[in-house]
């Protein structure tokens, strides 16, 4: 049994992040089906699992970062001749993550994943504790409690102040109450953590009576449901026992009172917004989300827009980097206001289809039906997004250093809404994932076949020689033909001294990789693409493929056409945009 953390450290973040995580997962469906407000869109528990995923991936690599400087000092230790009595002591320890390190970590991932109304707030409640339990800070300590009570109550400050019309009976309420009992809590933290976990479980079996669209469709608010999971891991963190079935959180299913187990819960209800409208009343019909890069006044001024354009807004965030979540009527315009703002990326608009609380007359539309067939595919840039859509594909956007969990592979695919799905990673790092998130929704009775692409070029091909009406098998079969056959490299600019396959590279060398590995170490772009491209051909090829990266230069896509069509007979040349997809350059030969 793994050893239960004394003190919040490192350890104890990494572990509650793992523990709420499990039980976000467990409850997920639940909490969808009692997802009613302000939109009745049946994705809370989604949303959640999926915020939490990003912070616990997050803190991962954290962890993993700093393993690997351990081990670089093992090494070193070695070499140096050192006993190994004191390796682990003096090595380890010295290299472990602080708290700083793993908080900062967790808001941060969970900022860039945050997703819907609920997931956006969560993010904010672990931003404020991160802000007090980051801090170099004498009367924060960690080991009697104080810590602990002094963050649950600037999350909850904090998350309050980043809606724009908080209401009574959300999450809101639940994190408030939760502060307060651990404010009046005094121990170590796991008795903080039971005083705030049993105050939020108290206020949540409150809000049918605090909000109408609650009482009439009775059910607690899933929002709080999904604060009370998260706190009850918290709890089994520091106490190794998760409250059990004798602690039961009520849930109003239908107007029947159920209970269900505290630790499972977690829902996105609209946390932020004005009381909701009656169905027949209407609503926005788009859910706008996206990160972004502003200055604070900018990001001021943003709110302003936003709350005159539409309603449930959440801002969170800050030292330049926000997500900003609005139910709008006017897409275009609430994305327009980003830009004015900075930079928005990540730009997510979901339309509310039909039954949705928020479309007026939606009660008597016919549910969308499935599609036989979709193609579901991770891209590197909007660019590619684009393409990859125009074909027919559900996209996921990967940013660079940014890999979607498998989580938001899982929410694609249900997206396609189709019975068959090919699933194409276009990154050899995201099989294991794409695997999992593949594994996950065949359990939901969709047929998922995941192609084996290793980049987005890889990708390009397979799209081009996918048919629908062809027998599943067939289709998959030709597919990964067409990927299999496709060679692949990419440029990229080095960040630092490296040894390569190619040599010993500096910071600021552009590197041609070639199926991954480096094979030219250059100083010019342009030079260095045509070199690999020679390499290459040279082993044969009909179809080039060019996907230009933002930071390429303007020329290069001319330049390489014409040491095609001159250097090579009968070999064509297709080129696209890709955006900000991290390479400089993508090539394709097949």
């Amino acid at each position: 049994m793994p050893q239960v953390p004394q003190t919040l450290d490192a350890l104890a973040v990494r572990a509650w992040c793992g523990l709420a995580l499990e039980a976000l997962g467990r409850a997920r469906e639940e909490i969808d089906a009692i997802n009613v407000y302000p939109v009745a869109d049946g994705d809370t528990g989604t949303n959640l699992y999926l915020t939490v995923e990003s912070a616990a991936g997050a803190v991962e690599a954290v962890f993993a970062a700093h393993d690997a400087v351990a081990g670089g000092a093992s090494d070193a230790s070695a070499f140096s001749g050192a006993s190994g009595a004191s390796g682990e002591g003096a090595a380890g320890a010295a290299e472990r993550p602080t708290l700083a390190d793993a908080v900062r970590a967790m808001a941060h991932g969970a900022l860039i994943g945050a997703r819907g109304n609920s997931g956006t707030i969560l993010a904010q409640l672990l931003r404020g504790m991160a802000e007090v339990l980051a801090a170099d800070d004498e009367t924060a300590r960690t080991d009697d409690g104080q810590g602990l009570r002094l963050a649950l109550r600037q999350a909850a400050d904090s998350a309050r102040q980043a809606v724009a019309h908080p209401v009574e009976g959300t999450v809101l309420t639940v994190a408030s109450a939760a502060a307060d009992a651990a404010s009046g809590a005094e121990g170590d933290c796991g008795t903080v953590a039971r005083a705030a976990y049993e105050g939020a479980r108290a206020a949540l079996a409150a809000t049918p009576g605090q909000l109408a669209a609650l009482k009439r469709a009775g059910v607690v608010d899933a929002g709080g449901r999904g604060l009370v999971a998260v706190l009850a891991a918290l709890v089994e963190t520091f106490t190794g026992e998760a409250p059990g079935a004798a602690a039961a959180v009520p849930v109003l299913m239908g107007h029947a009172r159920v209970e269900a187990a505290a630790v499972e819960p977690l829902g996105d209800v609209g946390e932020c917004a004005d009381p909701a409208p009656a169905p027949e009343e209407g609503g926005p019909a788009f859910e706008v989300i996206y990160l972004l890069e502003a200055e604070g006044a900018a990001v001021d001024r943003l709110r302003e827009r936003l709350d005159q354009l539409g309603d449930s807004l959440v801002v969170v965030g800050g030292d330049g980097l926000w997500n900003v979540h609005v139910h709008v009527d006017d897409a275009g315009a609430a994305v327009e206001a980003g830009v004015e703002a900075g930079r928005p990326y990540r730009i997510r608009i979901t339309h509310f289809g039909a039954g949705d609380a928020h479309m007026a007359g939606a009660a008597g539309r016919p549910v969308r039906e499935r599609v036989q067939r979709a193609v579901v595919a991770v891209v590197p840039g909007e660019g590619l997004a684009g393409l990859y859509t125009e074909a027919g594909a559900t996209t996921v956007l990967a940013r660079p250093e940014e890999p979607p969990a498998s989580g938001e592979l899982v929410e694609a695919i249900r997206r396609a809404h189709a019975r068959e799905v090919v699933l194409l990673p276009n990154d050899a790092d995201l099989r294991h994932t794409a695997a999992a998130a593949a594994e996950q929704v065949r359990a939901d009775g969709v047929r998922v076949a995941l192609i084996p692409t290793r980049s987005a070029v890889q990708g390009i091909a397979a799209l081009a020689v996918h048919e629908p009406e062809r027998r599943f098998d067939e289709d998959v079969v030709s597919m990964t033909s067409a990927a299999g056959a496709t060679r692949y490299a990419e440029l990229a600019v080095a960040e630092r001294e490296s040894w390569t396959m190619a040599g010993i590279c500096q910071a600021g060398d552009i590197l041609g990789l070639i199926e991954g590995d480096v094979a030219v170490i250059g100083s010019d772009i342009t030079a260095t693409a045509e070199t690999v491209l020679d390499r290459m051909l040279s082993a044969g090829g009909e179809m080039v493929t060019l996907v230009l990266g933002d930071e390429a230069p303007g020329t290069i896509a001319a330049h390489l056409e014409a040491r095609v069509r001159e250097s090579y007979l009968a070999v064509d040349t297709v080129v696209y945009r890709g955006g900000r997809q991290g390479a400089l350059l993508l090539i394709g030969v097949e």
